[in-house]
């Protein structure tokens, strides 16, 4: 992913797994989500499901979300310490990467209609997506819960939905959709199961009644435990940084005679917050964050990377202790029941491993005196070799938001003859560009095949091997490619089309075959003799 969105939606359930489950298989139905978290807690009868996803497909994940907890949660039979207003609580879109908030504000209006129109729950915004300012903070909404809402709602003007009629869903109720920043969802456990000392520590430490800027408190029953908590939102680290707030939990705890027994981070944290309450609570002197393991890792990979990247440099780069993890997670995310990244990624990443084994050889052949006579060519050859490496690589994500592309578009409304016709424009056109993708990966492996061909006649001798696996990669790559062009001409109409790009796709196939084979008999015979021929 490019642009990432991360939404942590909070439902009413924390008993049931099998209906926390089917809300997760329900985000991952939509091609591209990513399921980071999920936490569950029986006490407050509550989930919450962190997942990120492209602007693109974050809206519908979130949507196909909302509608399976309508289909499961009934609101008038939960129980739990939790304030809830819906069987999908809370839906917050919060920017990650290539991102900004005014689009996750968008987003979540998008959001709020959908599920206003296609599911009958009302919707009301908050957080910097709010239309009026008392709405902005999610208690204000939420006062008096699904019961005090669906008394009001129809009659009270200032319960009237952002989105759909001022009816509650008999059911589900109603749901908050906003745009946020990251917070941490923070509680700490106190030895006493006295209630109201709970909620006289949650008001000394929240905003609204005087406490910490960011903070926002209530105090709660863990009844199968015996206990009370203190249940917190950190909406900014930085300025109320974790420590600082349990410290004051602490110290008004103690005014009563009780103590902090354990805390807990609910769903995902910056690791920025976790090293301040490190750098406080240990008092470590002239501390540097690079002193961190993983941070001087990650740091020296990266440099790895950067100078693997520059053109020319040393022929012979130091490796990483292990190359594994510079692999990265994509192996995982093939794996995953998600249609995408799938073949035609995979085939984008075969055609650029392909270019690197060339770009290697190149290397190993610039420089050295045996193969000065050649040196202009293998010079030639690497400076073609980089814009063609660049774009495969492209082509991994280019060939899953093509899909991506495809899949919305099969999403669209199909209830009048004009919105079908629309649809299946905009599916015809959306499949041919998810056939153009992997066309232009055939092709541009086409050409890298072709560079490795000269490569086995003027490369160096002891890197053969890597040409010969390279020939084999840009054959997979150029093959593969042709498959998923194949899969998609299957699904157009245009018969035109359809018959140029097979005419196009065979053609490089068959050039691809015959120079790997070329390739590969011509390795073979220089290193095991007759066999091969």
């Amino acid at each position: 992913m490019n642009r990432i969105v991360e939404c942590i939606a909070n439902f009413s359930e924390g008993r049931r797994t099998e209906v926390v489950d089917a809300i997760v298989d329900a985000i991952r139905s939509a091609n591209g989500a990513v399921i980071l978290d999920k936490e569950m807690d029986s006490d407050h009868n509550r989930s919450v499901i962190t997942f990120v996803a492209e602007p693109g497909v974050i809206v519908d994940a979130a949507v196909r979300a909302t509608a399976k907890a309508a289909e499961l949660i009934d609101l008038n039979v939960h129980k739990g310490e939790h304030p809830r207003l819906g069987a999908t609580d809370v839906v917050p879109f919060v920017p990650i990467q290539g991102v900004t908030m005014d689009e996750c504000v968008q987003l979540a209006r998008q959001c709020g209609e959908r599920i206003a129109a296609e599911l009958k729950i009302p919707v009301y915004l908050y957080e910097k997506a709010a239309t009026r300012p008392d709405r902005e903070n999610l208690a204000n909404i939420r006062k008096g819960e699904f019961e005090g809402v669906r008394a009001e709602i129809a009659t009270n003007p200032a319960r009237k939905p952002d989105f759909g009629d001022p009816v509650i869903h008999p059911t589900a109720g109603a749901t908050v959709v906003g745009a946020r920043m990251p917070l941490i969802a923070y509680n700490i456990n106190l030895n006493t199961n006295n209630i109201e000392i709970a909620n006289k520590i949650a008001k000394a430490v929240r905003h609204l009644s005087g406490g910490f800027r960011y903070v926002k408190a209530l105090g709660f029953e863990l009844k199968e435990r015996g206990i009370v908590q203190v249940s917190m939102n950190l909406v900014n680290y930085e300025g109320t940084p974790i420590f600082r707030v349990f410290e004051a939990v602490k110290r008004e705890a103690e005014r009563y005679g009780i103590n902090v027994i354990g805390s807990e981070i609910v769903g995902l944290v910056p690791q920025a917050a976790l090293d301040m309450c490190a750098d406080f609570f240990l008092q470590v002197e002239n501390f540097n964050r690079d002193q961190i393991l993983e941070n001087r890792l990650r740091n020296a990979l990266s440099e790895l990377d950067r100078e693997a990247k520059e053109v020319g440099g040393k022929l012979e780069a130091s490796r990483p202790a292990s190359l594994a993890l510079t692999i990265g997670s994509f192996p995982e995310l093939v794996a995953s029941d998600a249609p995408t990244p799938g073949g035609g990624s995979v085939a984008a990443l075969a055609g650029a491993l392909a270019a690197s084994l060339a770009q290697m050889v190149c290397r190993l052949t610039i420089g050295r005196k045996k193969y000065a006579d050649v040196e202009p060519q293998a010079k030639a050859i690497f400076e073609e070799l980089s814009p063609l490496t660049e774009s495969l690589t492209r082509a991994i994500d280019e060939d899953a938001e093509s899909f991506d592309r495809v899949m919305i578009a099969f999403k669209m409304p199909k209830n009048t003859d004009e919105e079908k016709s629309a649809r299946a424009a905009a599916i015809e056109e959306a499949t041919k560009g998810a056939a153009a993708v992997p066309m232009c990966t055939a092709e541009t492996a086409l050409r890298v095949l072709e560079l490795l061909a000269k490569l086995s006649e003027i490369g160096n001798a002891n890197a053969q091997s890597d040409v010969t696996v390279g020939a084999q990669m840009a054959l997979t790559a150029v093959r593969g490619a042709y498959y998923n062009v194949a899969t998609n001409l299957a699904g157009l109409k245009d018969e035109e089309f359809k018959r140029e790009y097979r005419s196009r796709g065979q053609n490089l196939v068959n050039n691809a075959l015959e120079l790997a084979s070329k390739i590969e008999r011509n390795f073979l015979r220089e290193t095991l003799g007759d066999v091969g021929k």
